[in-house]
């Protein structure tokens, strides 16, 4: 079974996996990864989820607002041998609820086109292919997407 917990950037196993996602990121980027790099750090983050089976960490994302209405999701990572077996878009939906609980309307995320299962899982979780938005602009490796969610009333 899958467990979800919801933490923030300074979580360890959140950490951990983000070394290995900027490690297979420099691989698939090359000469890129540099100019993404700047973008991905991690420091205060307050919207990570960790997923995990049994006690091991095998998945990550997290969230972080980009306007007063939109979210932007960051980080999603699934170390290899938890893929297949539907973890990312947990955590993908996992971080459109708190997006969502947290009054924001709408989720928007950018993604490399040499990573064609983070393109099918967004596609597949209804997010909808978007004009590069931001420090994306002109990116020519770049795909960027958004999706609108509900936002909740917050009833405190």
């Amino acid at each position: 079974m899958i467990k979800l917990l919801r933490t923030s950037s300074d979580h360890e196993d959140f950490i951990a996996l983000v070394r290995l996602l900027d490690a297979d990121l420099a691989k698939r980027d090359g000469e890129e990864h540099s100019f993404y790099a700047q973008f991905n750090k991690i420091d205060k983050i307050n919207y990570v989820v960790v997923a995990y089976e049994k006690e091991t960490p095998l998945g990550c994302g997290a969230i972080k607002e980009y306007d007063a209405t939109t979210m932007e999701v960051k980080r999603m990572y699934v170390v290899p041998e938890g893929r297949n077996k539907g973890i990312a878009s947990k955590i993908l939906s996992e971080l459109e609820n708190w997006a969502s609980e947290l009054s924001y309307t709408t989720c928007v995320l950018e993604t490399g086109k040499r990573q064609p299962e983070a393109i099918a899982l967004y596609l597949k979780n209804g997010y909808k292919v978007i004009a590069n938005y931001g420090q994306y602009m002109g990116m020519e490796n770049s795909v960027c997407f958004e999706k609108e969610v509900k936002a909740m009333r917050r009833t405190d």
